[in-house]
């Protein structure tokens, strides 16, 4: 099992029960999904571009990426429906926490002068979303290996009712928030 899966049985959900008083351990906050999101411009004009990504997605997720495309035509970035401009995955189970894992103990800290992640970027319904600018903080990603430098959104989907719930649970993760 993952270790911050582990974790969150044995210290989290019981510190969250005890400080918001729950009756149900139902009513426990959870990591529900993590979703990886990168955008492709230029995917319009080079199909190769999309492959890259998808295939830098999938090494640093562990998990095969998929092709996003557009809901919509859009004349000014001519773009038409059903075009490929994107590619994402879905983290679900151990994969979700071994990724969060790698994410603020090896990536993050590799990011120059990083003084912590924002803590006020939830949606207020408990869902965390993050930006990152380049790739190449995973250390599965090799920089002779890439093509271009691409950020990416990643998306932490929880089953919290409120921000403060979420706000907690992902620090006792290990979240690294910047002192506000």
């Amino acid at each position: 099992m993952a270790r911050l899966k582990d974790k969150y049985v044995a210290e989290i959900a019981p510190a969250l029960m005890e400080k918001y008083s729950y009756k149900s351990v139902m009513q426990i906050p959870k990591l529900d999904k993590i979703v990886v999101n990168v955008g492709v411009g230029d995917a319009k004009d080079n199909a190769k571009a999309l492959d890259a990504v998808i295939r830098d997605l999938t090494t640093i997720t562990g998990q095969k990426a998929i092709a996003t495309t557009a809901k919509k035509s859009v004349a000014n970035f001519k773009i038409r429906a059903g075009m490929k401009i994107g590619a994402k995955v879905t983290l679900r189970g151990d994969q979700m926490y071994e990724f969060m894992d790698r994410l603020f103990n090896f990536a993050l800290p590799r990011v120059r002068d990083f003084r912590g992640i924002n803590p006020n970027a939830f949606d207020g319904r408990g869902n965390y979303a993050l930006g990152l600018k380049e790739q190449l903080i995973f250390p599965e990603i090799e920089y002779d290996d890439v093509e271009k430098i691409r950020g990416m959104d990643i998306c932490f989907v929880t089953t919290a009712n409120t921000d403060e719930e979420a706000r907690e649970m992902l620090k006792m993760f290990g979240a690294p928030f910047a002192n506000a």
